[in-house]
């Protein structure tokens, strides 16, 4: 991929292990980082993170290449991994930490988010709440956070929670996969 022509997009769908597990395996991507955006703390740790009182969300941040993979596509992979209508929550996961946010990073990004957003309005029976704002700093999450699911995948929020959600990317875009 060519680093010049890549560009970011940062998502936040509950456990950030989730996201990064299935953007891992999308074509086009050329990196998925876990980190933590939207707060009020800078260089805030999973511990401040966890009392759900930063304001930031888990999020991952993801280079990709338009050539190979469009925004829209993302946003439609992002919409089918998670709930984007239960309000600071997926499953058992619970607080702002674990919001639905798309932060885009241009115009073009805020436009693709709410035709997106509207077109999920009639798919999902209850009101979509993610949450949509200019992307604020990004704080990469500690080194161990990073590339969990690969790491752990016998691990049992791996197993009950992450690797059902990466199955189900698997069989739904299996067009995009690497």
């Amino acid at each position: 991929m060519n680093e010049q022509t890549l560009q970011t997009a940062t998502l936040g769908g509950g456990c950030f292990w989730c996201t990064e597990a299935v953007f891992q395996q999308i074509r086009g991507i050329s990196s998925v980082e876990s980190g933590y955006c939207g707060g009020r703390i800078h260089n805030p740790t999973y511990e401040q993170i966890c009392t759900g009182t930063t304001g930031h969300a888990e999020v991952v941040r993801l280079r990709f290449d338009p050539a190979l993979i469009s925004y829209a596509d993302i946003l439609d992979i992002f919409f089918t991994i998670h709930d984007p209508t239960t309000l600071n929550r997926q499953g058992a996961d619970s607080g702002t930490q674990y919001r639905s946010v798309i932060y885009y990073h241009d115009e073009n990004q805020q436009h693709i988010a709410q035709e997106i957003m509207q077109k999920m309005t009639s798919i999902w029976d209850d009101p979509i709440v993610t949450e949509l704002s200019m992307a604020p700093q990004f704080y990469l999450a500690e080194a161990y956070h990073q590339n969990y699911f690969r790491q752990h995948p016998q691990q049992g929020y791996c197993s009950v929670v992450v690797a059902p959600k990466v199955a189900k990317a698997r069989k739904m875009f299996v067009d995009k996969l690497i």
